[in-house]
């Protein structure tokens, strides 16, 4: 490897396959075209004379070599950002793509409406946010950063606190006028229910309906929870909501104040993006905005 020929060019187009494991979306992350990059991890494979990937009709997947090489690239990684801030200008300009995973009824109804805040401090990054109902893979570097329900019990990450939010069952006006409304949680067993889909449900902090009683059974079930709002709103039944959705809507109705579930986000990322300093401007921002606007996850007088 002594003797190898390679640009750091190059290691940017084998880490961006390395993390996607997809030609065609390591294309879209470096903004050039499917055949540049295959060109591209071809002549670093033979400048490096070793075998990188294994290429098979699913996509690209690292061999033990390359394995290896993904750790070594990082630091380069790492080492060539911090070089760029500094002659950009002592680190105050932070620049580059930061993928974030997200659920998401946080990023749909608190994130996306205050992302034009973090654009005018930060003009440079470039943010892709991700919100299919997954667990994204932070140890193959599918997102560089998430906010999660349920953290990691294991693995490299760096995982912290970002807050706790209370959740409560809520009804239409039009509804509960229809059916009446319940007054303790026996009652409840006589209403029509909204949830997610049982086997559908990709963190144990999303199963509410089993805090509420434990013999409601929900009649419409969606792994969305901007469909399970838009039932709700529109008179099907009752629902578990976040305070912070819930109260941006003048026609639904708390139902039981008394039942108050609590559920936790984390943010999370992988300890080697820890110190790269776009992936810390996002951390930042988001600390800073859940914590000036704590009251719209928390009722004030709890």
């Amino acid at each position: 490897m002594a003797n190898a020929q390679f640009t750091w060019d190059d290691l940017q187009f084998f880490l961006a396959v390395a993390r996607s494991g997809q030609l065609s979306s390591a294309a879209r992350h470096l903004r050039t075209s499917h055949a540049t990059v295959s060109r591209r991890i071809d002549r670093l494979e033979f400048s490096l004379k070793i075998k990188l990937f294994e290429r098979n009709p699913r996509g690209y997947v690292l061999t033990p070599m390359g394995h290896r090489f993904v750790e070594t690239a990082e630091k380069v990684e790492q080492e060539a950002t911090r070089l760029q801030e500094e002659l950009s200008g002592g680190g105050i300009t932070q620049r580059g793509i930061v993928r974030m995973s997200a659920p998401e009824g946080f990023s749909n109804f608190f994130f996306a409406p205050i992302l034009a805040t973090l654009s005018a401090l930060h003009p440079a990054i470039t943010l892709e946010l991700v919100t299919i109902q997954q667990i994204m893979a932070l140890s193959r570097k599918e997102a560089d950063l998430a906010v999660v329900l349920d953290p990691p019990k294991a693995g490299p990450y760096h995982c912290e606190h970002l807050t706790y939010y209370q959740l409560q069952i809520y009804a239409s006006h039009d509804y509960l006028a229809r059916h009446g409304t319940p007054q303790t949680p026996n009652e409840l067993l006589a209403h029509f229910f909204i949830g997610y889909i049982q086997d559908m449900i990709f963190a144990p902090g999303l199963d509410y309906l089993g805090d509420i009683h434990r013999k409601v059974r929900p009649g419409f079930q969606s792994s969305s929870i901007f469909a399970q709002l838009t039932a709700t709103r529109n008179g099907l039944g009752l629902c578990v909501l976040p305070l912070f959705i819930a109260r941006q809507y003048t026609e639904l109705r708390n139902v039981l104040p008394e039942l108050i579930l609590k559920r936790d986000y984390w943010i999370v990322c992988h300890q080697d993006m820890l110190q790269v300093p776009r992936i810390r401007s996002v951390m930042d921002f988001l600390r800073s905005s859940v914590r000036e606007r704590v009251d719209h996850f928390i009722a004030a007088d709890t």
